[in-house]
């Protein structure tokens, strides 16, 4: 009786579970993905009117390329509209979870279609990845037409890939989005959405203005932020029927995000490279600007310690050496104190750098030097300016003739000379008209007058 009796009951429990089953979760922006260039929102310079890839795209005239941009900008999105408008097969590959094996396997696939006549894009992700080999292995096939190539960085191609697979493929530059892209992304997203539309959220324009801002040019970030708002959102207390996502609920969902930063990557190096930019132009605002991008984006501070006493010695100089000092100072200081207090040391240095007198003149002369010692013979140094700790030495000539400086008028032996025989003179430092250094520059053309006036 007991199995009898549980037949029917199971039978019904089926019918109810199927009754019940829903669509597999997919997140909101996967949902908002645009399917033509029409919803595409953004990158105006490469897909707007009579732009190269519009042209493409419209005349059907597809060619491997490669999307470099920041995370967000819609590099996929983009591949997988050229695949549907151009009617090709699209075969998408990530780069960190894929090997040559896998290649393979897309590379037969795409045979087969090739033989039939059909188009496959091969797209794959985060394409910087693979190494020399797996980049190689693509070649023969994107010469051949058995697939175009679609690759999608995040990181500067000209460094990342090989130059045979860059000459056959087009790189598109994406930007990251704009405030007005991503506040038209989130309200596109509220007014179409068929689930968000049940809830019938509203968001008002402060708070759609700081989530388009913290999330910081990328699409998928601003969809990530909207869906957990939207969770959080509260009846209006002027319609409760309705719902609505408050500045609170936006700093509440934005609080611990991260900006985009990455230590290793193209925009870590393009930050440093304002900041000392800034400094050398002496610009102390902007320069306090791109020090907190980058604290604030995660980056080491002992990093910028380091940066900061090379912009003292590359770019103020003898102009004002005490910016030297003052940058090994706030190092030190941020070494004991650590962070957040220690920072401040190393905005005060920052500051200061900025606002003195600049000068490169030891920075070029150093080059110089280093460029005359590493292509010139290797000189002997001259007998007279040789120490002679030994007799031997002496009777060799050792130390003959040389003119001990303090014993000179002025302490200074005008008509010596300090460099190789086969050299001649050389002027490697020419101090500028700034700071300190226009007393050192007026002292240094006294001397060179001196000198001068002895050898003749």
């Amino acid at each position: 009786m007991f199995l009898a009796a549980s037949l029917p009951l199971r039978a019904m429990s089926d019918e109810l579970f199927s009754e019940h089953i829903t669509q597999p979760y997919r997140p909101l922006a996967d949902r908002m993905r645009p399917q033509s260039l029409t919803d595409y929102i953004g990158q105006d310079h490469i897909i707007g009117e009579a732009k190269t890839l519009t042209q493409a795209i419209e005349n059907q005239t597809l060619h491997s390329m490669v999307f470099w941009g920041p995370p967000g900008t819609g590099k996929t999105t983009l591949a997988k509209i050229i695949a549907n408008s151009v009617q090709a097969h699209f075969i998408n590959l990530s780069a960190v979870l894929s090997g040559v094996k896998d290649i393979r396997e897309a590379i037969a696939q795409a045979k087969q279609w090739q033989a039939q006549g059909e188009l496959t894009i091969l797209f794959v992700d985060e394409v910087h990845r693979f190494n020399k080999s797996q980049q190689d292995a693509f070649l023969p096939y994107v010469e051949d037409g058995t697939i175009y190539f679609i690759g999608a960085t995040t990181e500067n191609p000209s460094f990342e890939l090989n130059n045979a697979l860059l000459s056959r493929v087009k790189t598109y530059v994406l930007k990251a989005l704009t405030v007005e892209n991503l506040k038209a992304v989130i309200q596109h997203a509220l007014n179409s959405d068929e689930q968000l539309k049940e809830l019938d959220i509203r968001i008002d324009q402060s708070s759609l203005e700081l989530l388009a801002q913290v999330s910081d040019g990328d699409a998928r970030r601003a969809l990530n932020f909207l869906e957990i708002a939207c969770d959080l959102a509260e009846p209006d207390s002027d319609n409760p029927d309705k719902k609505i996502i408050s500045q609170n609920i936006v700093q509440d969902v934005t609080s611990q995000s991260i900006r985009r930063f990455d230590k290793g990557g193209d925009l870590f190096y393009e930050q440093i490279s304002a900041l000392h930019k800034s400094v050398r132009g002496s610009d102390p605002d902007a320069s306090l600007y791109w020090f907190a991008r980058m604290i604030d984006g995660g980056c080491d501070p002992l990093y910028i310690a380091r940066r900061v006493v090379r912009m003292a010695s590359e770019d103020v100089g003898n102009a004002d050496p005490r910016g030297l000092q003052l940058a090994l100072d706030a190092w030190q200081t941020y070494e004991r104190l650590g962070s957040p207090e220690g920072e401040l040391a190393l905005a005060q240095a920052v500051v200061y750098l900025a606002s003195t007198a600049k000068s490169n003149a030891v920075y070029v002369a150093y080059k110089q030097a280093m460029t005359d010692a590493k292509n010139s013979a290797s000189y002997d140094v001259p007998e007279h300016l040789r120490n002679a700790p030994t007799q031997f030495m002496k009777d060799l000539g050792y130390g003959e003739n040389y003119r001990y400086a303090h014993d000179e008028e002025a302490a200074f032996a005008a008509g010596e000379s300090y460099f190789p025989d086969e050299m001649g003179e050389r002027q490697y430092y020419q101090p500028v008209e700034r700071g300190l250094e226009l007393k050192i520059k007026e002292k240094l053309d006294r001397l060179r007058a001196l000198n001068l006036a002895n050898k003749n």
